[in-house]
């Protein structure tokens, strides 16, 4: 990568890294769109215009200007990551949504073009006001956490009369898959053999041993509460920066790119996941600044909107601690099996101090039960 090519976030950390992907262009976004033009180039004589790149670091993401004003957004993926097909699975429960009144951008075109997929989505009414921030940080008010629990509940009372299947294995998907099967290990087992650099990954470590230490504990105490859970298809990354904001409260929700069929429990304990601590100080060994106030603001403004039935109320705290595992397994699959090269390091990162870490904290840390509790006793 260029020294000038815009920079993305890194994996948690607040400085800027190089992408793994090169920058948006303005001839491929004129493709997307289906502007033509000159050699590459744009100016105001018709042509679509580049007018900022996202910092997020999973696809390369730029806000155009079309010839008659309008602006749109155009996201490029690597094929090996969504392909047109795999696409269609999000926009058809996004279209679902939509038709029920969740505020989700439309996907006016999509379009294959050598090893890249380029979605253009509507640009979506509001602010990004949380555009310059980690993905997993605590929300800025109490008053943020409850609109995106109050949207969160409607998303899941919207969702229902969805049943398109669960989507098949691919790098970065959200689920409960391995760790609601009965043998989790086994479980893993043969996702690492459908995912091939997942598989050698893990072949490197004692990733058994490490599963049985860290995660089997919570996942025989969920297992039993799992039958009482409907299916549901959620949107599993559910956070501010994938929020948009008018008036303190939700105006659009975007990046459906984790959705699948899981349960709405499952989606809300990633909602409390992502917002409970700062995760990025306590992987640099810093204080974990636990925000009890904003997970209470969070399920309270849910459960103002679509309560939680007995069985999803004993599952939430049974869930948290699982609720991010299998995504960073894909995550990894990502970084080795989607990447040019491979990106090693942050599948490192992906696996010790995410997969393991977080569900570690949780697990053995005393600010993580003493959280746990306050959930339980919500």
């Amino acid at each position: 990568m260029t020294a000038g090519a815009d920079r993305v976030f890194g994996m948690g950390h607040d400085a800027l890294v190089e992408p793994d992907w090169p920058p948006l262009t303005a001839a491929e976004a004129s493709a997307a769109v289906g502007v033509e033009t000159v050699a590459g180039h744009t100016d105001a004589a018709g042509r679509a215009v580049i007018e900022w790149r996202s910092p997020r670091p999973l696809s390369a993401t730029a806000r155009v200007r079309l010839p008659d004003g309008r602006a749109v957004i155009v996201k490029r993926l690597p094929r090996a990551l969504r392909d047109a097909e795999a696409l269609s699975e999000e926009h058809g429960f996004m279209d679902h949504l939509r038709a029920r009144g969740i505020p989700i951008p439309a996907v006016p075109r999509t379009l294959e073009r050598g090893e890249f997929t380029y979605e253009v989505q509507e640009f979506g009414g509001g602010v990004d006001e949380y555009a310059g921030v980690f993905s997993w940080t605590p929300y800025r008010s109490l008053d943020d956490a409850a609109a995106a629990g109050r949207m969160l509940a409607r998303l899941h009372l919207a969702a229902a009369g969805y049943d398109a299947p669960a989507r098949r294995p691919r790098p970065l998907l959200a689920g409960l898959a391995l760790f609601a099967a009965t043998d989790p290990l086994a479980a893993i087992q043969v996702r690492a053999e459908q995912r091939p650099a997942l598989g050698g990954f893990l072949a490197a470590r004692d990733w058994r041993g490490d599963v049985t230490r860290v995660q089997l504990p919570a996942a025989e105490r969920l297992r039993p509460l799992l039958a009482e859970l409907e299916p549901l298809w959620t949107h599993n990354d559910w956070h501010g920066t994938n929020l948009l904001w008018r008036d303190r409260e939700v105006s659009t929700v975007i990046d459906f790119g984790l959705c699948d069929r899981t349960t709405a429990v499952h989606d809300l304990a990633i909602a409390v996941e992502r917002c409970a601590v700062d995760w990025i100080s306590i992987r640099d060994g810093g204080p974990a600044r636990i925000r009890t106030d904003q997970v209470r603001a969070l399920v309270s403004a849910y459960e103002s909107v679509r309560p939680l039935t007995i069985p999803e109320r004993n599952a939430l705290p049974a869930l948290i601690p699982l609720a991010h595992c299998e995504y960073e397994l894909s995550e990894i699959d990502y970084f080795l099996g989607v990447i040019p090269g491979g990106n090693e390091k942050n599948a490192e990162i992906a696996y010790a101090d995410y997969f393991l870490g977080h569900t570690a904290w949780w697990e053995e840390s005393a600010g993580g039960r003493d959280l746990l509790t306050a959930i339980s006793a919500h």
